[in-house]
């Protein structure tokens, strides 16, 4: 496949219509095409283009393959290495999402993100408002936010259960280990009357033997 894009192409090789699809093919040069706009983009166009609502799909132009999620990571990574107090994803996120990685949750994690992700997006408009009716200096406290994520908790905590009853249960949850049995009582320490049997029953096993041994 030749390296330049032909002029004009477009996702269907006709005009794009409003609310369709737009395909963006990369290159072997890393160059990337939008086929809608006959242009080249970047992945700064790209990020605006996600945060405009555009939805495109990426393919590789030589093989074809769908690498729109490797190029979203790519776009994430950029925005993550700008700096200057713009990051969003914290370390340990960052640490835990890694350790997912071939977990027997893996396979529920997407889900779990996505409605997550579904539902602060749904909040967004109901923080604004509460956001514009307040008075200038007062903003609301950790614990709008933090109710939140209480709630996806619980929705995800309703999902695994019924995905897996039986198999699924939060460490809070699982119940307490069995108390460890009582240790045995220590012996008595022998009194002075104790020891005092023993000697005499020891006299009377040694007057036996000697007896038995004038015998033989």
């Amino acid at each position: 496949m030749s390296e330049n894009p032909e002029k004009g192409e477009t996702a269907a090789g006709t005009e794009k219509s409003a609310g369709q699809r737009v395909i963006i093919k990369k290159y072997a040069n890393r160059r990337l095409y939008n086929t809608a706009s006959s242009s080249y983009v970047t992945l700064e166009h790209l990020s605006e283009m996600v945060k405009e609502g555009v939805d495109f799909v990426v393919y590789d132009a030589k093989t074809n393959d769908d690498i729109t999620r490797s190029v979203l990571t790519q776009i994430i990574f950029e925005e993550e290495n700008r700096g200057g107090g713009q990051n969003l994803l914290p370390i340990q996120f960052l640490r835990q999402l890694i350790g997912f990685y071939g977990n027997s949750m893996q396979a529920f994690l997407p889900s779990y993100l996505e409605m997550s992700l579904e539902s602060f997006t749904k909040q967004q408009e109901r923080l604004r408002g509460q956001l514009a009716n307040m008075a200038p200096g007062k903003m609301p406290g950790i614990g709008v936010y933090e109710e939140q994520i209480r709630q996806n908790m619980a929705l995800f905590d309703r999902a695994m259960k019924m995905f897996s009853p039986f198999a699924y249960v939060r460490p809070e949850d699982a119940p307490a280990p069995p108390p460890e049995p009582a240790p045995a009582p220590q012996p008595a320490a022998p009194t002075d009357d104790s020891l005092a049997d023993l000697k005499r029953q020891l006299a009377a096993m040694q007057e036996q033997i000697a007896k038995l041994a004038t015998k033989s």
